[in-house]
């Protein structure tokens, strides 16, 4: 097998349709894949690392039957080479299969077959693997053992020492000819055995299989502790600092039927008197995060004097500012509201108010705290005429920044 004078049309299938039940935190069921690091999803990064790289002619994603609408609601990518997903199957073999099914129409030379879970692949990785093809019959990105492997049959006692340097740990990237992977993985569904990886079934079938160097950074998120190295390695610790920025508002009530925080309206004999909709915990967010920037408060950006944001729903400038953070390359890590005031009730709507902020902020409702205290029916919140809200927003932005 020699491709040497030829340029090999490469399609990627990025295996996506896991549930990633061991990296879910505190009920959090959402797949680990759709799970946010930075400013996207991770199999957004995923999808995007192999988009950028000029040898890759096709990326297929294969994605679960029940998650069409995260999929669809999440990615927010635009690229010719971005095949519509495929709905994969029980097994990741046969999600595998179904993937390479529907990438047979493109006519592709060699394939790639990645984890979806495994964002931090690069063109350094990808051409190891396709130069590795124009010779062989699969490929197989892995890192060398550094540590003493110990074998044991019940977790407890050790049963013997592997020889570690024979021992090697594989990663994807996983590449090969497209043609003969796909008739291996043909027979192998119709064998009794499941296989743990596309290289294994490749060994099966007898391929031409070769190692090559694979990417420490290029590690899969499968535990919760996975996501904080992610986003330390999205980041860079090195290369972020930290800010924070608070926020205070108060407003009165005035009569009404109906109190706004947090873009819900809850009810009561007042209403909160303001410029705009009056929503106070929304405004003190906006504060805090224009604080953390440096650029001044809601009143600088949207003066109440201009009529034009005379009952201007709040959430515009809280997603204002936080696409401001964006804008400047840096990242919401938390935000933190108190929200002071004897009545209405805060409790039964605090999650509501959570999940509103997160989705304007589009942050994990992870990183959104809802408190609500009373004044002890002191002063003029503990006297029922108005109430006061206090804010605090942690930033990361790139050092130099403002």
């Amino acid at each position: 097998m020699n491709h040497n004078n030829k340029r090999l049309k490469l399609g990627v299938i990025v295996v996506a349709g896991g549930s990633g039940s061991r990296a879910q935190i505190d009920g959090n069921d959402i797949p680990k894949q759709y799970r946010y690091i930075g400013t996207k999803p991770v199999l957004a990064h995923t999808l995007s690392a192999f988009l950028q790289l000029e040898a890759v002619d096709w990326v297929l994603p294969v994605i679960g039957e029940t998650h069409r609408a995260l999929y669809y609601d999440s990615m927010g990518l635009a690229d010719e080479k971005l095949l519509p997903p495929v709905i994969g199957d029980d097994t990741r073999q046969g999600s595998t299969l179904n993937g390479l099914l529907a990438l047979e129409a493109m006519a592709p030379d060699i394939v790639m077959i990645h984890d979806g879970a495994r964002p931090f692949v690069d063109g350094a990785l990808v051409g190891r693997v396709s130069d590795a093809l124009k010779d062989h019959e699969g490929a197989l990105p892995v890192l060398e053992m550094s540590d003493t492997i110990k074998r044991s049959y019940d977790g407890k006692t050790i049963a013997g020492t592997e020889e570690r340097s024979e021992l090697f740990a594989a990663q994807t990237p996983q590449g090969f000819d497209f043609v003969k992977i796909l008739a291996a993985h043909k027979n192998a569904a119709k064998m009794s055995n499941s296989f743990t990886d596309d290289a294994s079934i490749g060994e099966w079938a007898g391929l031409d299989m070769v190692l090559v160097t694979g990417r420490e950074k290029a590690f899969k998120i499968t535990k919760p502790e996975d996501f904080v190295r992610a986003e330390a390695e999205l980041n860079g610790y090195e290369m972020t600092e930290t800010r924070v920025g608070s926020g205070m508002d108060i407003h009165q009530f005035e009569p009404g039927d109906s109190v706004r925080l947090g873009g819900v309206d809850i009810a009561h004999d007042a209403k909160l008197k303001g410029h705009s909709d009056a929503d106070a915990a929304l405004h003190v967010l906006t504060d805090a995060l224009l604080g953390a920037l440096a650029e001044g408060d809601i009143g600088t950006h949207s003066p109440p004097s201009e009529e034009k944001w005379k009952g201007e729903p709040s959430k515009t400038f809280l997603s204002f500012a936080a696409n401001r953070v964006r804008e400047n390359g840096g990242r919401i890590v938390h935000l933190d509201l108190t929200i002071n005031c004897e009545m209405p009730k805060i409790g039964p709507v605090s999650e509501q108010i959570q999940a509103n902020i997160a989705r304007i902020c589009d942050v994990s409702p992870r990183r959104v705290s809802v408190k609500a205290t009373t004044s002890e029916k002191m002063g003029f919140v503990g006297r029922g005429e108005g109430l006061m809200t206090l804010g605090t927003a942690t930033i990361e932005l790139p050092r130099g920044k403002n």
